[in-house]
């Protein structure tokens, strides 16, 4: 499992103008079964990704298909962890 954390490099309406694409791109990540949740940082400094069932490499290719990496608005940080416990509810996130 991935946490990724984004952080913005441009003012606010510059990833406005892209947010309609990286919203498109985040829908096709969900449908393809591999983003749990994401959303905005607050402030809104960025954003934030669960990621799952897929390889790092996967996921690396992935986020360089992101608009908003793609247009050079964001940097992006990685942190691969293995979940142990999970909250009822939670236990598909468990390998």
């Amino acid at each position: 499992m991935f946490v990724v954390t984004l952080t913005y490099l441009v003012d606010l309406a510059r990833i406005d103008e892209a947010l309609e694409d990286h919203i498109a791109w985040l829908d096709q990540q969900y449908a393809d079964g591999v983003f749990i949740a994401s959303g905005r940082r607050v402030p809104r400094v960025g954003g934030v990704i669960l990621a799952g069932h897929l390889t790092r490499d996967d996921l690396e290719c992935r986020l360089a298909s992101d608009p908003f990496r793609q247009r050079g608005l964001a940097e992006y940080t990685v942190t691969e962890f293995v979940p142990t416990r999970a909250a009822e509810g939670f236990a598909d996130l468990l390998p």
